[in-house]
C-alpha cells in the first residue's frame, strides 16, 4: 500500500505550557496527513477529491493513539501515513510520527467512513469507488 512520508514542524500554539504537544494536536497533524495521503494517490485535494466523488467526507469514527515519546517545540518530525485496509465503505488508516532521531513518539490509528447525504441531508456511508481504492495500490 501506498505510504506517505509529511515533514512537521512543531510550533508553538501546538504545546502546552510545558512546550510539548497537547495531545489533541496530534490528531489535528493526523488529518492533514490523511489529506496529503489522498492527494499524493489521486492528484486531488480534499475539496477537488469531495467535489468529484460527489461525497461530503471521510469523517472519523474510531481514533486512538499510542504515546511513546513527547515532541517539543522545535522539533522536526516526520509523519508515515498509510492506509491499512479498506472496506465497502470505510477505511483504517496508520500514522508514525518520527524524530529527526528516527525514533518513533507516536502512533495513530483512525477509521473513517466514506460519507454522503440522503434526500433529506442526513450523513449516509456510500460505497468507496473502486478507482479511488486502486489509486492506493
Amino acid at each position: 500500500m501506498l505510504t506517505n512520508m509529511r515533514p512537521v514542524s512543531i510550533e508553538w500554539g501546538m504545546c502546552d505550557p510545558a512546550g510539548i504537544v497537547f495531545y489533541p494536536r496530534y490528531f489535528e497533524i493526523f488529518d492533514g496527513c490523511l489529506n496529503a495521503l489522498f492527494k499524493r494517490a489521486t492528484g486531488l485535494t480534499k475539496f477537488e477529491m469531495l467535489a468529484k466523488y460527489a461525497v461530503t467526507g471521510y469523517p472519523s469514527v474510531d481514533t486512538r493513539c499510542k504515546f511513546v515519546r513527547p515532541c517539543k517545540f522545535g522539533d522536526e518530525v516526520t509523519v508515515e501515513s498509510r492506509i491499512a485496509a479498506f472496506r465497502r465503505s470505510s477505511f483504517d488508516v496508520e500514522h508514525r510520527l518520527v524524530q529527526a532521531d528516527g525514533s518513533l513518539a507516536v502512533e495513530g490509528f483512525d477509521t473513517r467512513v466514506w460519507v454522503g447525504r440522503d434526500a433529506e441531508g442526513a450523513l449516509k456511508s456510500r460505497a468507496l469507488p473502486d478507482d479511488l481504492v486502486a489509486a492506493f495500490a
